[in-house]
């Protein structure tokens, strides 16, 4: 099958061969067993904890509103909290430098947790939207107090799809590169930062293959959770959700929304003020540099180049990752339509593997591009195209999670009346399927392009000094001394934000008008 043998050469064969030679090199036991690498964990886990737990109680309260709540404005809500999660790390990573110039260990906690507020929050909201309201109502007749009502009817309902979200966050943000590198420094650092340094800087294969190893196995284990989870929350009891004004205390609820909703929006700005501020007032001159390559020749190319680059390497990864992703998607749906009980097992394991590109060290992903590449014919290792290859791979578990549903909920009976007419299986794919899935698949597309467009870790790796994407050239310029730089910086990051605010309003206006599109 396609997405499998996609997987196998430019996922698992690339990542296998470093640390293949992490073991060849020696030493795993000893890094294994250095209280260094406890730290490292220790530190990765009790950040990506904290950060999971403020997401999920930020998320609650804004799944409320998105569910269950009918207010004007609740529609610009729902756009609104998912640009966070599609941000660029480096912008977020800037935001909250704005606020947090000297980093820290709380900065890191708080900009990871303003990435996954989103996964929360949709996550939860779409099971609460069709949760049965008749048994909360049952209970509140039979004199349960409103939050005894919550906490023993609704709460357990949604502890599924509480838990699935909860994986991905935890998932997301022990990998988080970006956000750790600008708000850590030097001093504080994960297992991702701790790989990228043990495979650039120190050429140590060794530690950064038994990093990987310890990486792999939290990622694992998250998915085994958000796998289990997810099957749970497609066994509840969904009925017909009321969507109403609040009453009483729900304007507690609505109101730690809107605060939650404030605090997100709370970097942005800060970023965006940080774009125009310069030492003699406000000002646009980053604006204005980005079309020369910034104080002192700090990029090789200007900035309109690097954003440029960064949009044609976007819609290549996204296209590549459209035709992986749909095809996976079909044989996931094939799968698990099987009467046998072996292929619906097969299609579980699939659907696991395909989320693992988003938890495995994108240095380590990019590092054995490096080293395997070369024996592919032309070469890959010089190909232009390396770089969307890497993006692909990040991007194509979201698109899979955005269109499986949607090609899962097609009415079985529809496919099998036009079989019964004499159609062939892709004619019944173009005439049922695909017309009910276009719209997803647009959604998902303009989805992965603004998460392919910020892509950093893999990029900024594989990226070459004279084809810089705007996120790469943006680390470069705060690596550089001089306001001018800075402010081109900042202004780069402003460019990013317009643009993913306008893929994600035009994302939810396609959901909105087919009711939800997928997991997002």
């Amino acid at each position: 099958m396609a997405p499998i043998g996609f997987l196998v050469v430019f996922f698992a064969w690339p990542v296998l061969a470093i640390i293949g030679r992490g073991f060849a090199a020696g030493g795993l036991d000893v890094v294994l067993g250095d209280a260094q690498t406890c730290r490292l964990a220790g530190f990765t886990v009790a950040t990506a904890a904290g950060s999971t737990v403020v997401a999920v109680l930020a998320g609650l309260p804004v799944a409320f509103l998105l569910a269950r709540v009918k207010l004007l404005g609740v529609g610009l809500v729902r756009t609104l909290v998912l640009v966070p999660f599609v941000l660029p790390t480096v912008v977020v990573g800037l935001a909250f430098r704005a606020l947090w110039p000297d980093g820290g260990v709380l900065p890191i906690v708080l900009a990871n947790a303003f990435f996954n507020v989103a996964v929360v929050a949709r996550t939860v909201a779409g099971l609460w939207a069709r949760l049965d309201s008749r048994t909360t109502d049952a209970a509140r007749a039979l004199g349960a107090s409103p939050w005894r009502a919550f906490r023993s009817v609704t709460l357990p309902a949604l502890a599924p799809a509480i838990a699935s979200a909860a994986a991905v966050v935890f998932l997301f943000c022990a990998t988080s590169f970006g956000v750790v590198l600008i708000l850590g420094g030097a001093r504080y650092r994960t297992l991702e930062t701790e790989i990228y340094l043990r495979t650039v800087d120190l050429l140590d294969l060794s530690g950064a293959s038994a990093l990987s190893l310890i990486q792999f196995a939290a990622v694992v284990a998250a998915l085994v959770v958000g796998g289990l989870a997810r099957r749970r929350k497609e066994g509840a009891r969904i009925g017909s959700g009321s969507v109403r004004r609040p009453r009483g205390g729900e304007w507690w609820v609505v109101g730690a929304a809107g605060v939650v909703l404030a605090l997100l929006l709370t970097p942005i700005l800060a970023l965006l003020a940080e774009s125009v501020s310069t030492s003699d007032g406000w000002s646009f001159a980053g604006y204005r540099a980005l079309s020369g390559t910034g104080e002192k020749g700090a990029l090789q190319v200007s900035g309109w180049d690097a954003a440029l680059n960064s949009l044609k390497v976007a819609i290549d990864a996204t296209l590549l990752a459209l035709v992986v992703a749909v095809l996976a998607s079909v044989v996931l749906v094939a799968l698990r339509r099987s009467p046998a009980r072996a292929a619906r097992g097969l299609g579980e394991t699939l659907d696991a593997a395909l989320m693992l590109p988003l938890g495995v060290s994108a240095v380590t992903v990019g590092f054995g591009y490096l080293v395997t590449l070369d024996a592919l014919p032309g070469d890959l290792r010089t190909s232009p195209y390396l770089v969307p290859l890497a993006q692909a791979l990040v991007i194509i578990p979201l698109i899979v999670r955005m269109v499986l549903p949607v090609l899962r909920s097609v009415d079985v009976r529809l496919r099998q009346a036009a079989s019964t007419l004499g159609a062939s299986p892709l004619r019944v794919w173009r005439e049922i399927d695909l017309p009910l899935a276009v719209r997803p698949l647009v959604a998902a597309a303009g989805f992965g392009f603004v998460v392919a467009l910020g892509e950093f870790g893999a990029t900024s790796f594989l990226a070459r000094p004279t084809a810089p994407t705007l996120p790469v050239a943006i680390a470069s310029l705060m690596g550089r001394p001089g306001e001018l730089n800075n402010q081109m910086a900042y202004a780069a990051c402003a460019l990013l934000m317009l643009v993913t605010v306008l893929a994600v309003a035009l994302i939810d206006r396609l959901g909105a008008a087919r009711g939800r599109v997928g997991e997002f």
